[in-house]
């Protein structure tokens, strides 16, 4: 039996269809639509919400394949991978697309190398070559100094990973129909060697990935001790404080407030960033955001190719001036 269709991992926590489900489906869509072929959501859980699984038919997949198990409830890549591979044996996709989340960077390479597939990460755009139908992989290589475009044309399916946040969340489409099949997953695929303990979220007061505005520090800022000039514009825009590589490499900030390829992807309403020359590997982390502020004293750096707005300045004149600004602004409000 011949390989088709394109088929997304969608996620799922407490039974709750997860974002990252829907922004594959933006672009789960448009290959499908680029190889004339189905989408199919498979999805891997306990006790998935039945009105979100039609969502998922609602915002563009023809098909979603449930499998479920009390023993799915939280992903472990064991149980998961068994069913997923049971999956593309029986359904023999494609293309097989999901998110680098924990679960998409653990699960996927895991079921790569069992079904002998080939595997590209952290992929900024997806594509179909006219020519052979195959699927094309751009990822940043080498220190994000170049794009690379890989395929894999001799063995299926082939299978991709984007960042979340990298692309805008599918958005119902009124009148569409679909296949939902939910599936009890069988009892010997369910055994693992590895259990769940326990789960502590997050204290962040400003997650990054979720912010809506965020300032980010680049290397321009020259020392760590002037992040605070930079903190106190992020703290009058009530925003999130990110990073360019160069700032955490130097160890002026912290891992997780990089933005990059390496980092975290966001996708705020607002975008601000100082003394960030905008190399691939950045813009690959931002370049989604709906309004992209960039102040710099080179006229040339690569971030104004995508600002919306672009400043050319010494950071340490306009930061601050741009700080008390906003707060009258605030305080005559």
């Amino acid at each position: 039996m011949e390989y088709k269709g394109v088929w997304i991992l969608a996620e799922q926590d407490g039974g709750r269809v997860q974002r990252i489900s829907y922004e594959l489906l933006t672009r789960g869509r448009e290959l499908a639509e680029k190889r004339d072929t189905d989408l199919t959501a498979m999805i891997f859980g306990h006790d998935i919400n039945a009105d979100d699984l039609q969502e998922l038919i609602d915002c563009g997949a023809d098909r979603v394949v449930a499998t479920e198990a009390p023993e799915l409830a939280h992903f472990l890549v064991e149980p998961y991978s068994a069913c997923m591979l049971k999956i593309i044996e029986e359904y023999r996709p494609e293309i097989i697309i999901a998110g680098a989340t924990s679960t998409g960077r653990t699960l996927m390479p895991y079921v790569a190398i069992k079904a002998n597939a080939g595997l590209t990460a952290d992929c900024t755009v997806l594509d179909i070559e006219e020519e052979t139908g195959n699927l094309l992989q751009t990822r940043p290589a080498i220190g994000g100094n170049i794009l690379a475009t890989i395929k894999t044309p001799s063995h299926r399916p082939q299978m991709a990973t984007v960042r979340p946040r990298s692309t805008k969340p599918a958005v119902k489409q009124p009148g569409r129909s679909g296949e939902i099949i939910r599936l009890e997953a069988p009892a010997e695929l369910l055994s693992s060697r590895v259990r769940r303990v326990d789960f502590e979220a997050s204290a962040e007061s400003h997650s990054l990935q979720d912010a809506d505005t965020v300032v980010v520090v680049g290397r321009g800022i020259k020392k760590g001790e002037n992040i605070p000039l930079m903190q106190e514009l992020a703290d009058a825009l009530d925003a999130a404080l990110g990073a360019s590589r160069d700032v955490i490499d130097r160890g002026w900030m912290s891992y997780p407030h990089q933005i990059g390829l390496s980092g975290k992807t966001v996708t705020p309403k607002f975008y601000l960033g100082a003394g960030v020359s905008g190399s691939i590997q950045h813009l690959a982390g931002m370049q989604t955001a709906e309004t992209i502020v960039a102040i710099n004293t080179d006229p040339d750096a690569q971030i104004f190719n995508v600002a919306d707005f672009g400043i050319v300045g010494d950071l340490f004149e306009v930061v601050p001036a741009l700080t008390e600004k906003i707060r009258q602004v605030k305080g005559n409000g």
